[in-house]
C-alpha cells in the first residue's frame, strides 16, 4: 500500500493545494478559460512581513564586489496617513548602494555594478510543479515608489535555457510618488546575461516561474524602490493607461552591441 510522505502531509502542502484548487475551480465555474478574466491575478503582494522570506536578493557581492543590496518589509503604520496616491499597505523596500569597483584577485570577474531580487521558485502542490499561467492576461502591473534610476523587471519561465530571462524596462512616471506600472506581456525582451538573444522567441505564458526587479545601470551610488504588489491584468485605468511617449534606450544591447529602443522611433 502506497503512503503518503511526511512531506507531502505537510501543512504547507496541503494549504498550497488547497489555494490552487480553488483557484482552478473558480476560473472553471466563472469560464475564464475562453474569456477575458476580469480579476488581477496576484503574482506576488508584500502586505505582510513574511512574504520577504519568499524572495531572494542577488548582487555583485555574491562574487566579491562591493554593491551592497538589502530588501526590508515596511509596515504601514511607520509611514505617516497616506493620500490617495500614496500606499496604505505593507510592502518593502529594495534599496542599497552600487559599486562598479572590481574585486582585487580575482581576474575573472569583469563587470560589477548590479543588485536585484527575484521571488523564489514556487513549491509543488498535489497539482505538480507550481507555475503561474498568465496567458489570458495583457499586462504586468506593479504598485512601486521609485527614486528615478533605470531599473528593469525580470521574468522567468521554465524555459530550455534556464539562464534566460525576459526583461522590460521599468519606467515610473513619478518618482518619489505610488504608482502603479503597467507593462505588455508580449514588450517583453528575451535575454542571456544582460545581452540580448537572437532569434527571439515569445514570453512562455502558461510557464511563469519567477518574478523580480533589478538595477544594472552601473552608476555607482544609493538607490531605493520600493514595491507593494505585482499582479497580471486585463484593466486600464485613465491614470494606469498614461504612458511616456518618449523614445529611450536601455541597457540592454543586441548582439550587434546596439542598445535595444523600447518604444518605435518613428520620426
Amino acid at each position: 500500500m502506497m503512503r503518503a510522505t511526511p512531506r507531502l502531509l505537510a501543512k504547507g502542502f496541503i494549504g498550497r493545494s488547497i489555494d490552487e484548487f480553488k483557484r482552478l475551480s473558480e476560473i472553471a465555474l466563472k469560464a475564464e478559460a475562453i474569456k477575458r478574466p476580469t480579476r488581477p491575478y496576484v503574482l506576488t503582494s508584500f502586505h505582510e512581513p513574511e512574504a520577504t522570506q519568499d524572495c531572494k536578493l542577488i548582487c555583485d557581492s555574491d562574487v566579491g564586489g562591493f554593491s551592497r543590496a538589502n530588501l526590508d518589509w515596511i509596515s504601514p503604520s511607520s509611514e505617516p496617513s497616506p493620500l490617495p496616491s500614496q500606499n496604505k499597505h505593507g510592502h518593502v523596500k529594495f534599496h542599497g548602494s552600487i559599486s562598479i569597483e572590481l574585486p582585487p584577485n580575482r581576474p575573472h570577474i569583469q563587470r560589477t555594478g548590479y543588485a536585484a531580487w527575484r521571488t523564489k521558485d514556487r513549491l509543488p502542490t498535489i497539482f505538480g510543479r507550481s507555475l503561474w499561467d498568465i496567458d489570458p492576461y495583457a499586462y504586468l502591473a506593479l504598485r512601486i515608489k521609485s527614486d528615478g534610476r533605470k531599473y528593469f523587471v525580470n521574468v522567468q519561465t521554465e524555459s530550455v535555457v534556464p539562464t534566460d530571462l525576459h526583461q522590460h524596462r521599468l519606467y515610473a512616471r513619478r518618482p518619489g510618488e505610488w504608482e502603479t506600472v503597467l507593462i505588455k506581456w508580449d514588450e517583453f525582451v528575451r535575454t542571456n546575461h544582460g545581452v540580448v538573444v537572437e532569434p527571439q522567441t515569445e514570453l512562455l505564458r502558461q510557464k511563469v516561474k519567477t518574478v523580480g526587479i533589478g538595477l544594472i545601470d552601473r552608476v555607482p551610488g544609493p538607490f531605493e524602490l520600493c514595491v507593494e504588489r505585482i499582479w497580471a491584468t486585463n484593466h486600464l485605468t485613465e491614470e494606469d493607461a498614461r504612458e511616456d511617449e518618449r523614445t529611450e534606450t536601455g541597457q540592454l544591447k543586441d548582439k550587434h552591441g546596439e542598445k535595444i529602443r523600447w518604444r518605435d522611433d518613428k520620426s
